[in-house]
């Protein structure tokens, strides 16, 4: 049985999708060192509309560039390290409706979370709750009605099918695969 649940913020709010963490401030022109958490930082750029901290307040990036393995940006309105510098050490977000359509059959990943998954049977494996991040790919986490956790390799031969209109993950279990985690 599908779980009624959709993702999303509770009472209606926008989902904020975090695409950076600000480190410090760099140089004297009011850059600040933006770690990437985006698979699409071409995306951020001067004149994108974000969201900082916990609070998601609105600001508009003034520029950005590469820098090592992140971005150096600067936030409109903060042109010194100084006023720069409230910005450390916090989340930077977009709001997913602000965000481009994926091509067809992929999905962002919090559009997967509170998914039904089953078995190839269709047998009830649990709630998607989680998508852990490891090196080689990704990890769903199954919650099931035990409440036992159920760890599933997110790569083709087990993810067979996903549909989001009816909110179920189709799913082939690879003997010796998955592992499960107690809660």
């Amino acid at each position: 049985m599908a779980d009624s649940k959709s993702p999303g913020s509770p009472k209606g709010e926008s989902v904020y999708l975090a695409i950076g963490f600000i480190r410090r401030p760099h140089g004297v022109t009011g850059e600040v060192i933006m770690d990437l958490h985006t698979d699409f930082p071409e995306r951020i750029k001067a004149g994108r509309k974000v969201y900082i901290g916990e609070r998601h307040e609105a600001a508009t990036l003034g520029s950005a560039r590469p820098h090592g393995g992140g971005m150096l940006v600067r936030i409109r309105g903060y042109e010194t390290p100084e006023t720069a510098g409230r910005f450390r050490n916090q989340w930077v977000y977009v709001k997913s409706t602000e965000v481009p359509q994926l091509p067809e059959g992929r999905h962002y990943k919090y559009e997967l979370l509170d998914m039904q998954v089953v078995d190839e049977d269709g047998g009830n494996l649990g709630i998607l709750r989680e998508i852990l991040e490891t090196g080689a790919n990704d990890v769903y986490v199954v919650v099931n009605a035990a409440g036992k956790e159920i760890l599933l390799p997110a790569i083709p031969s087990v993810v067979l099918e996903t549909d989001m209109q009816a909110r179920v993950m189709k799913v082939h279990l690879l003997d010796g695969l998955i592992e499960e985690r107690d809660s």
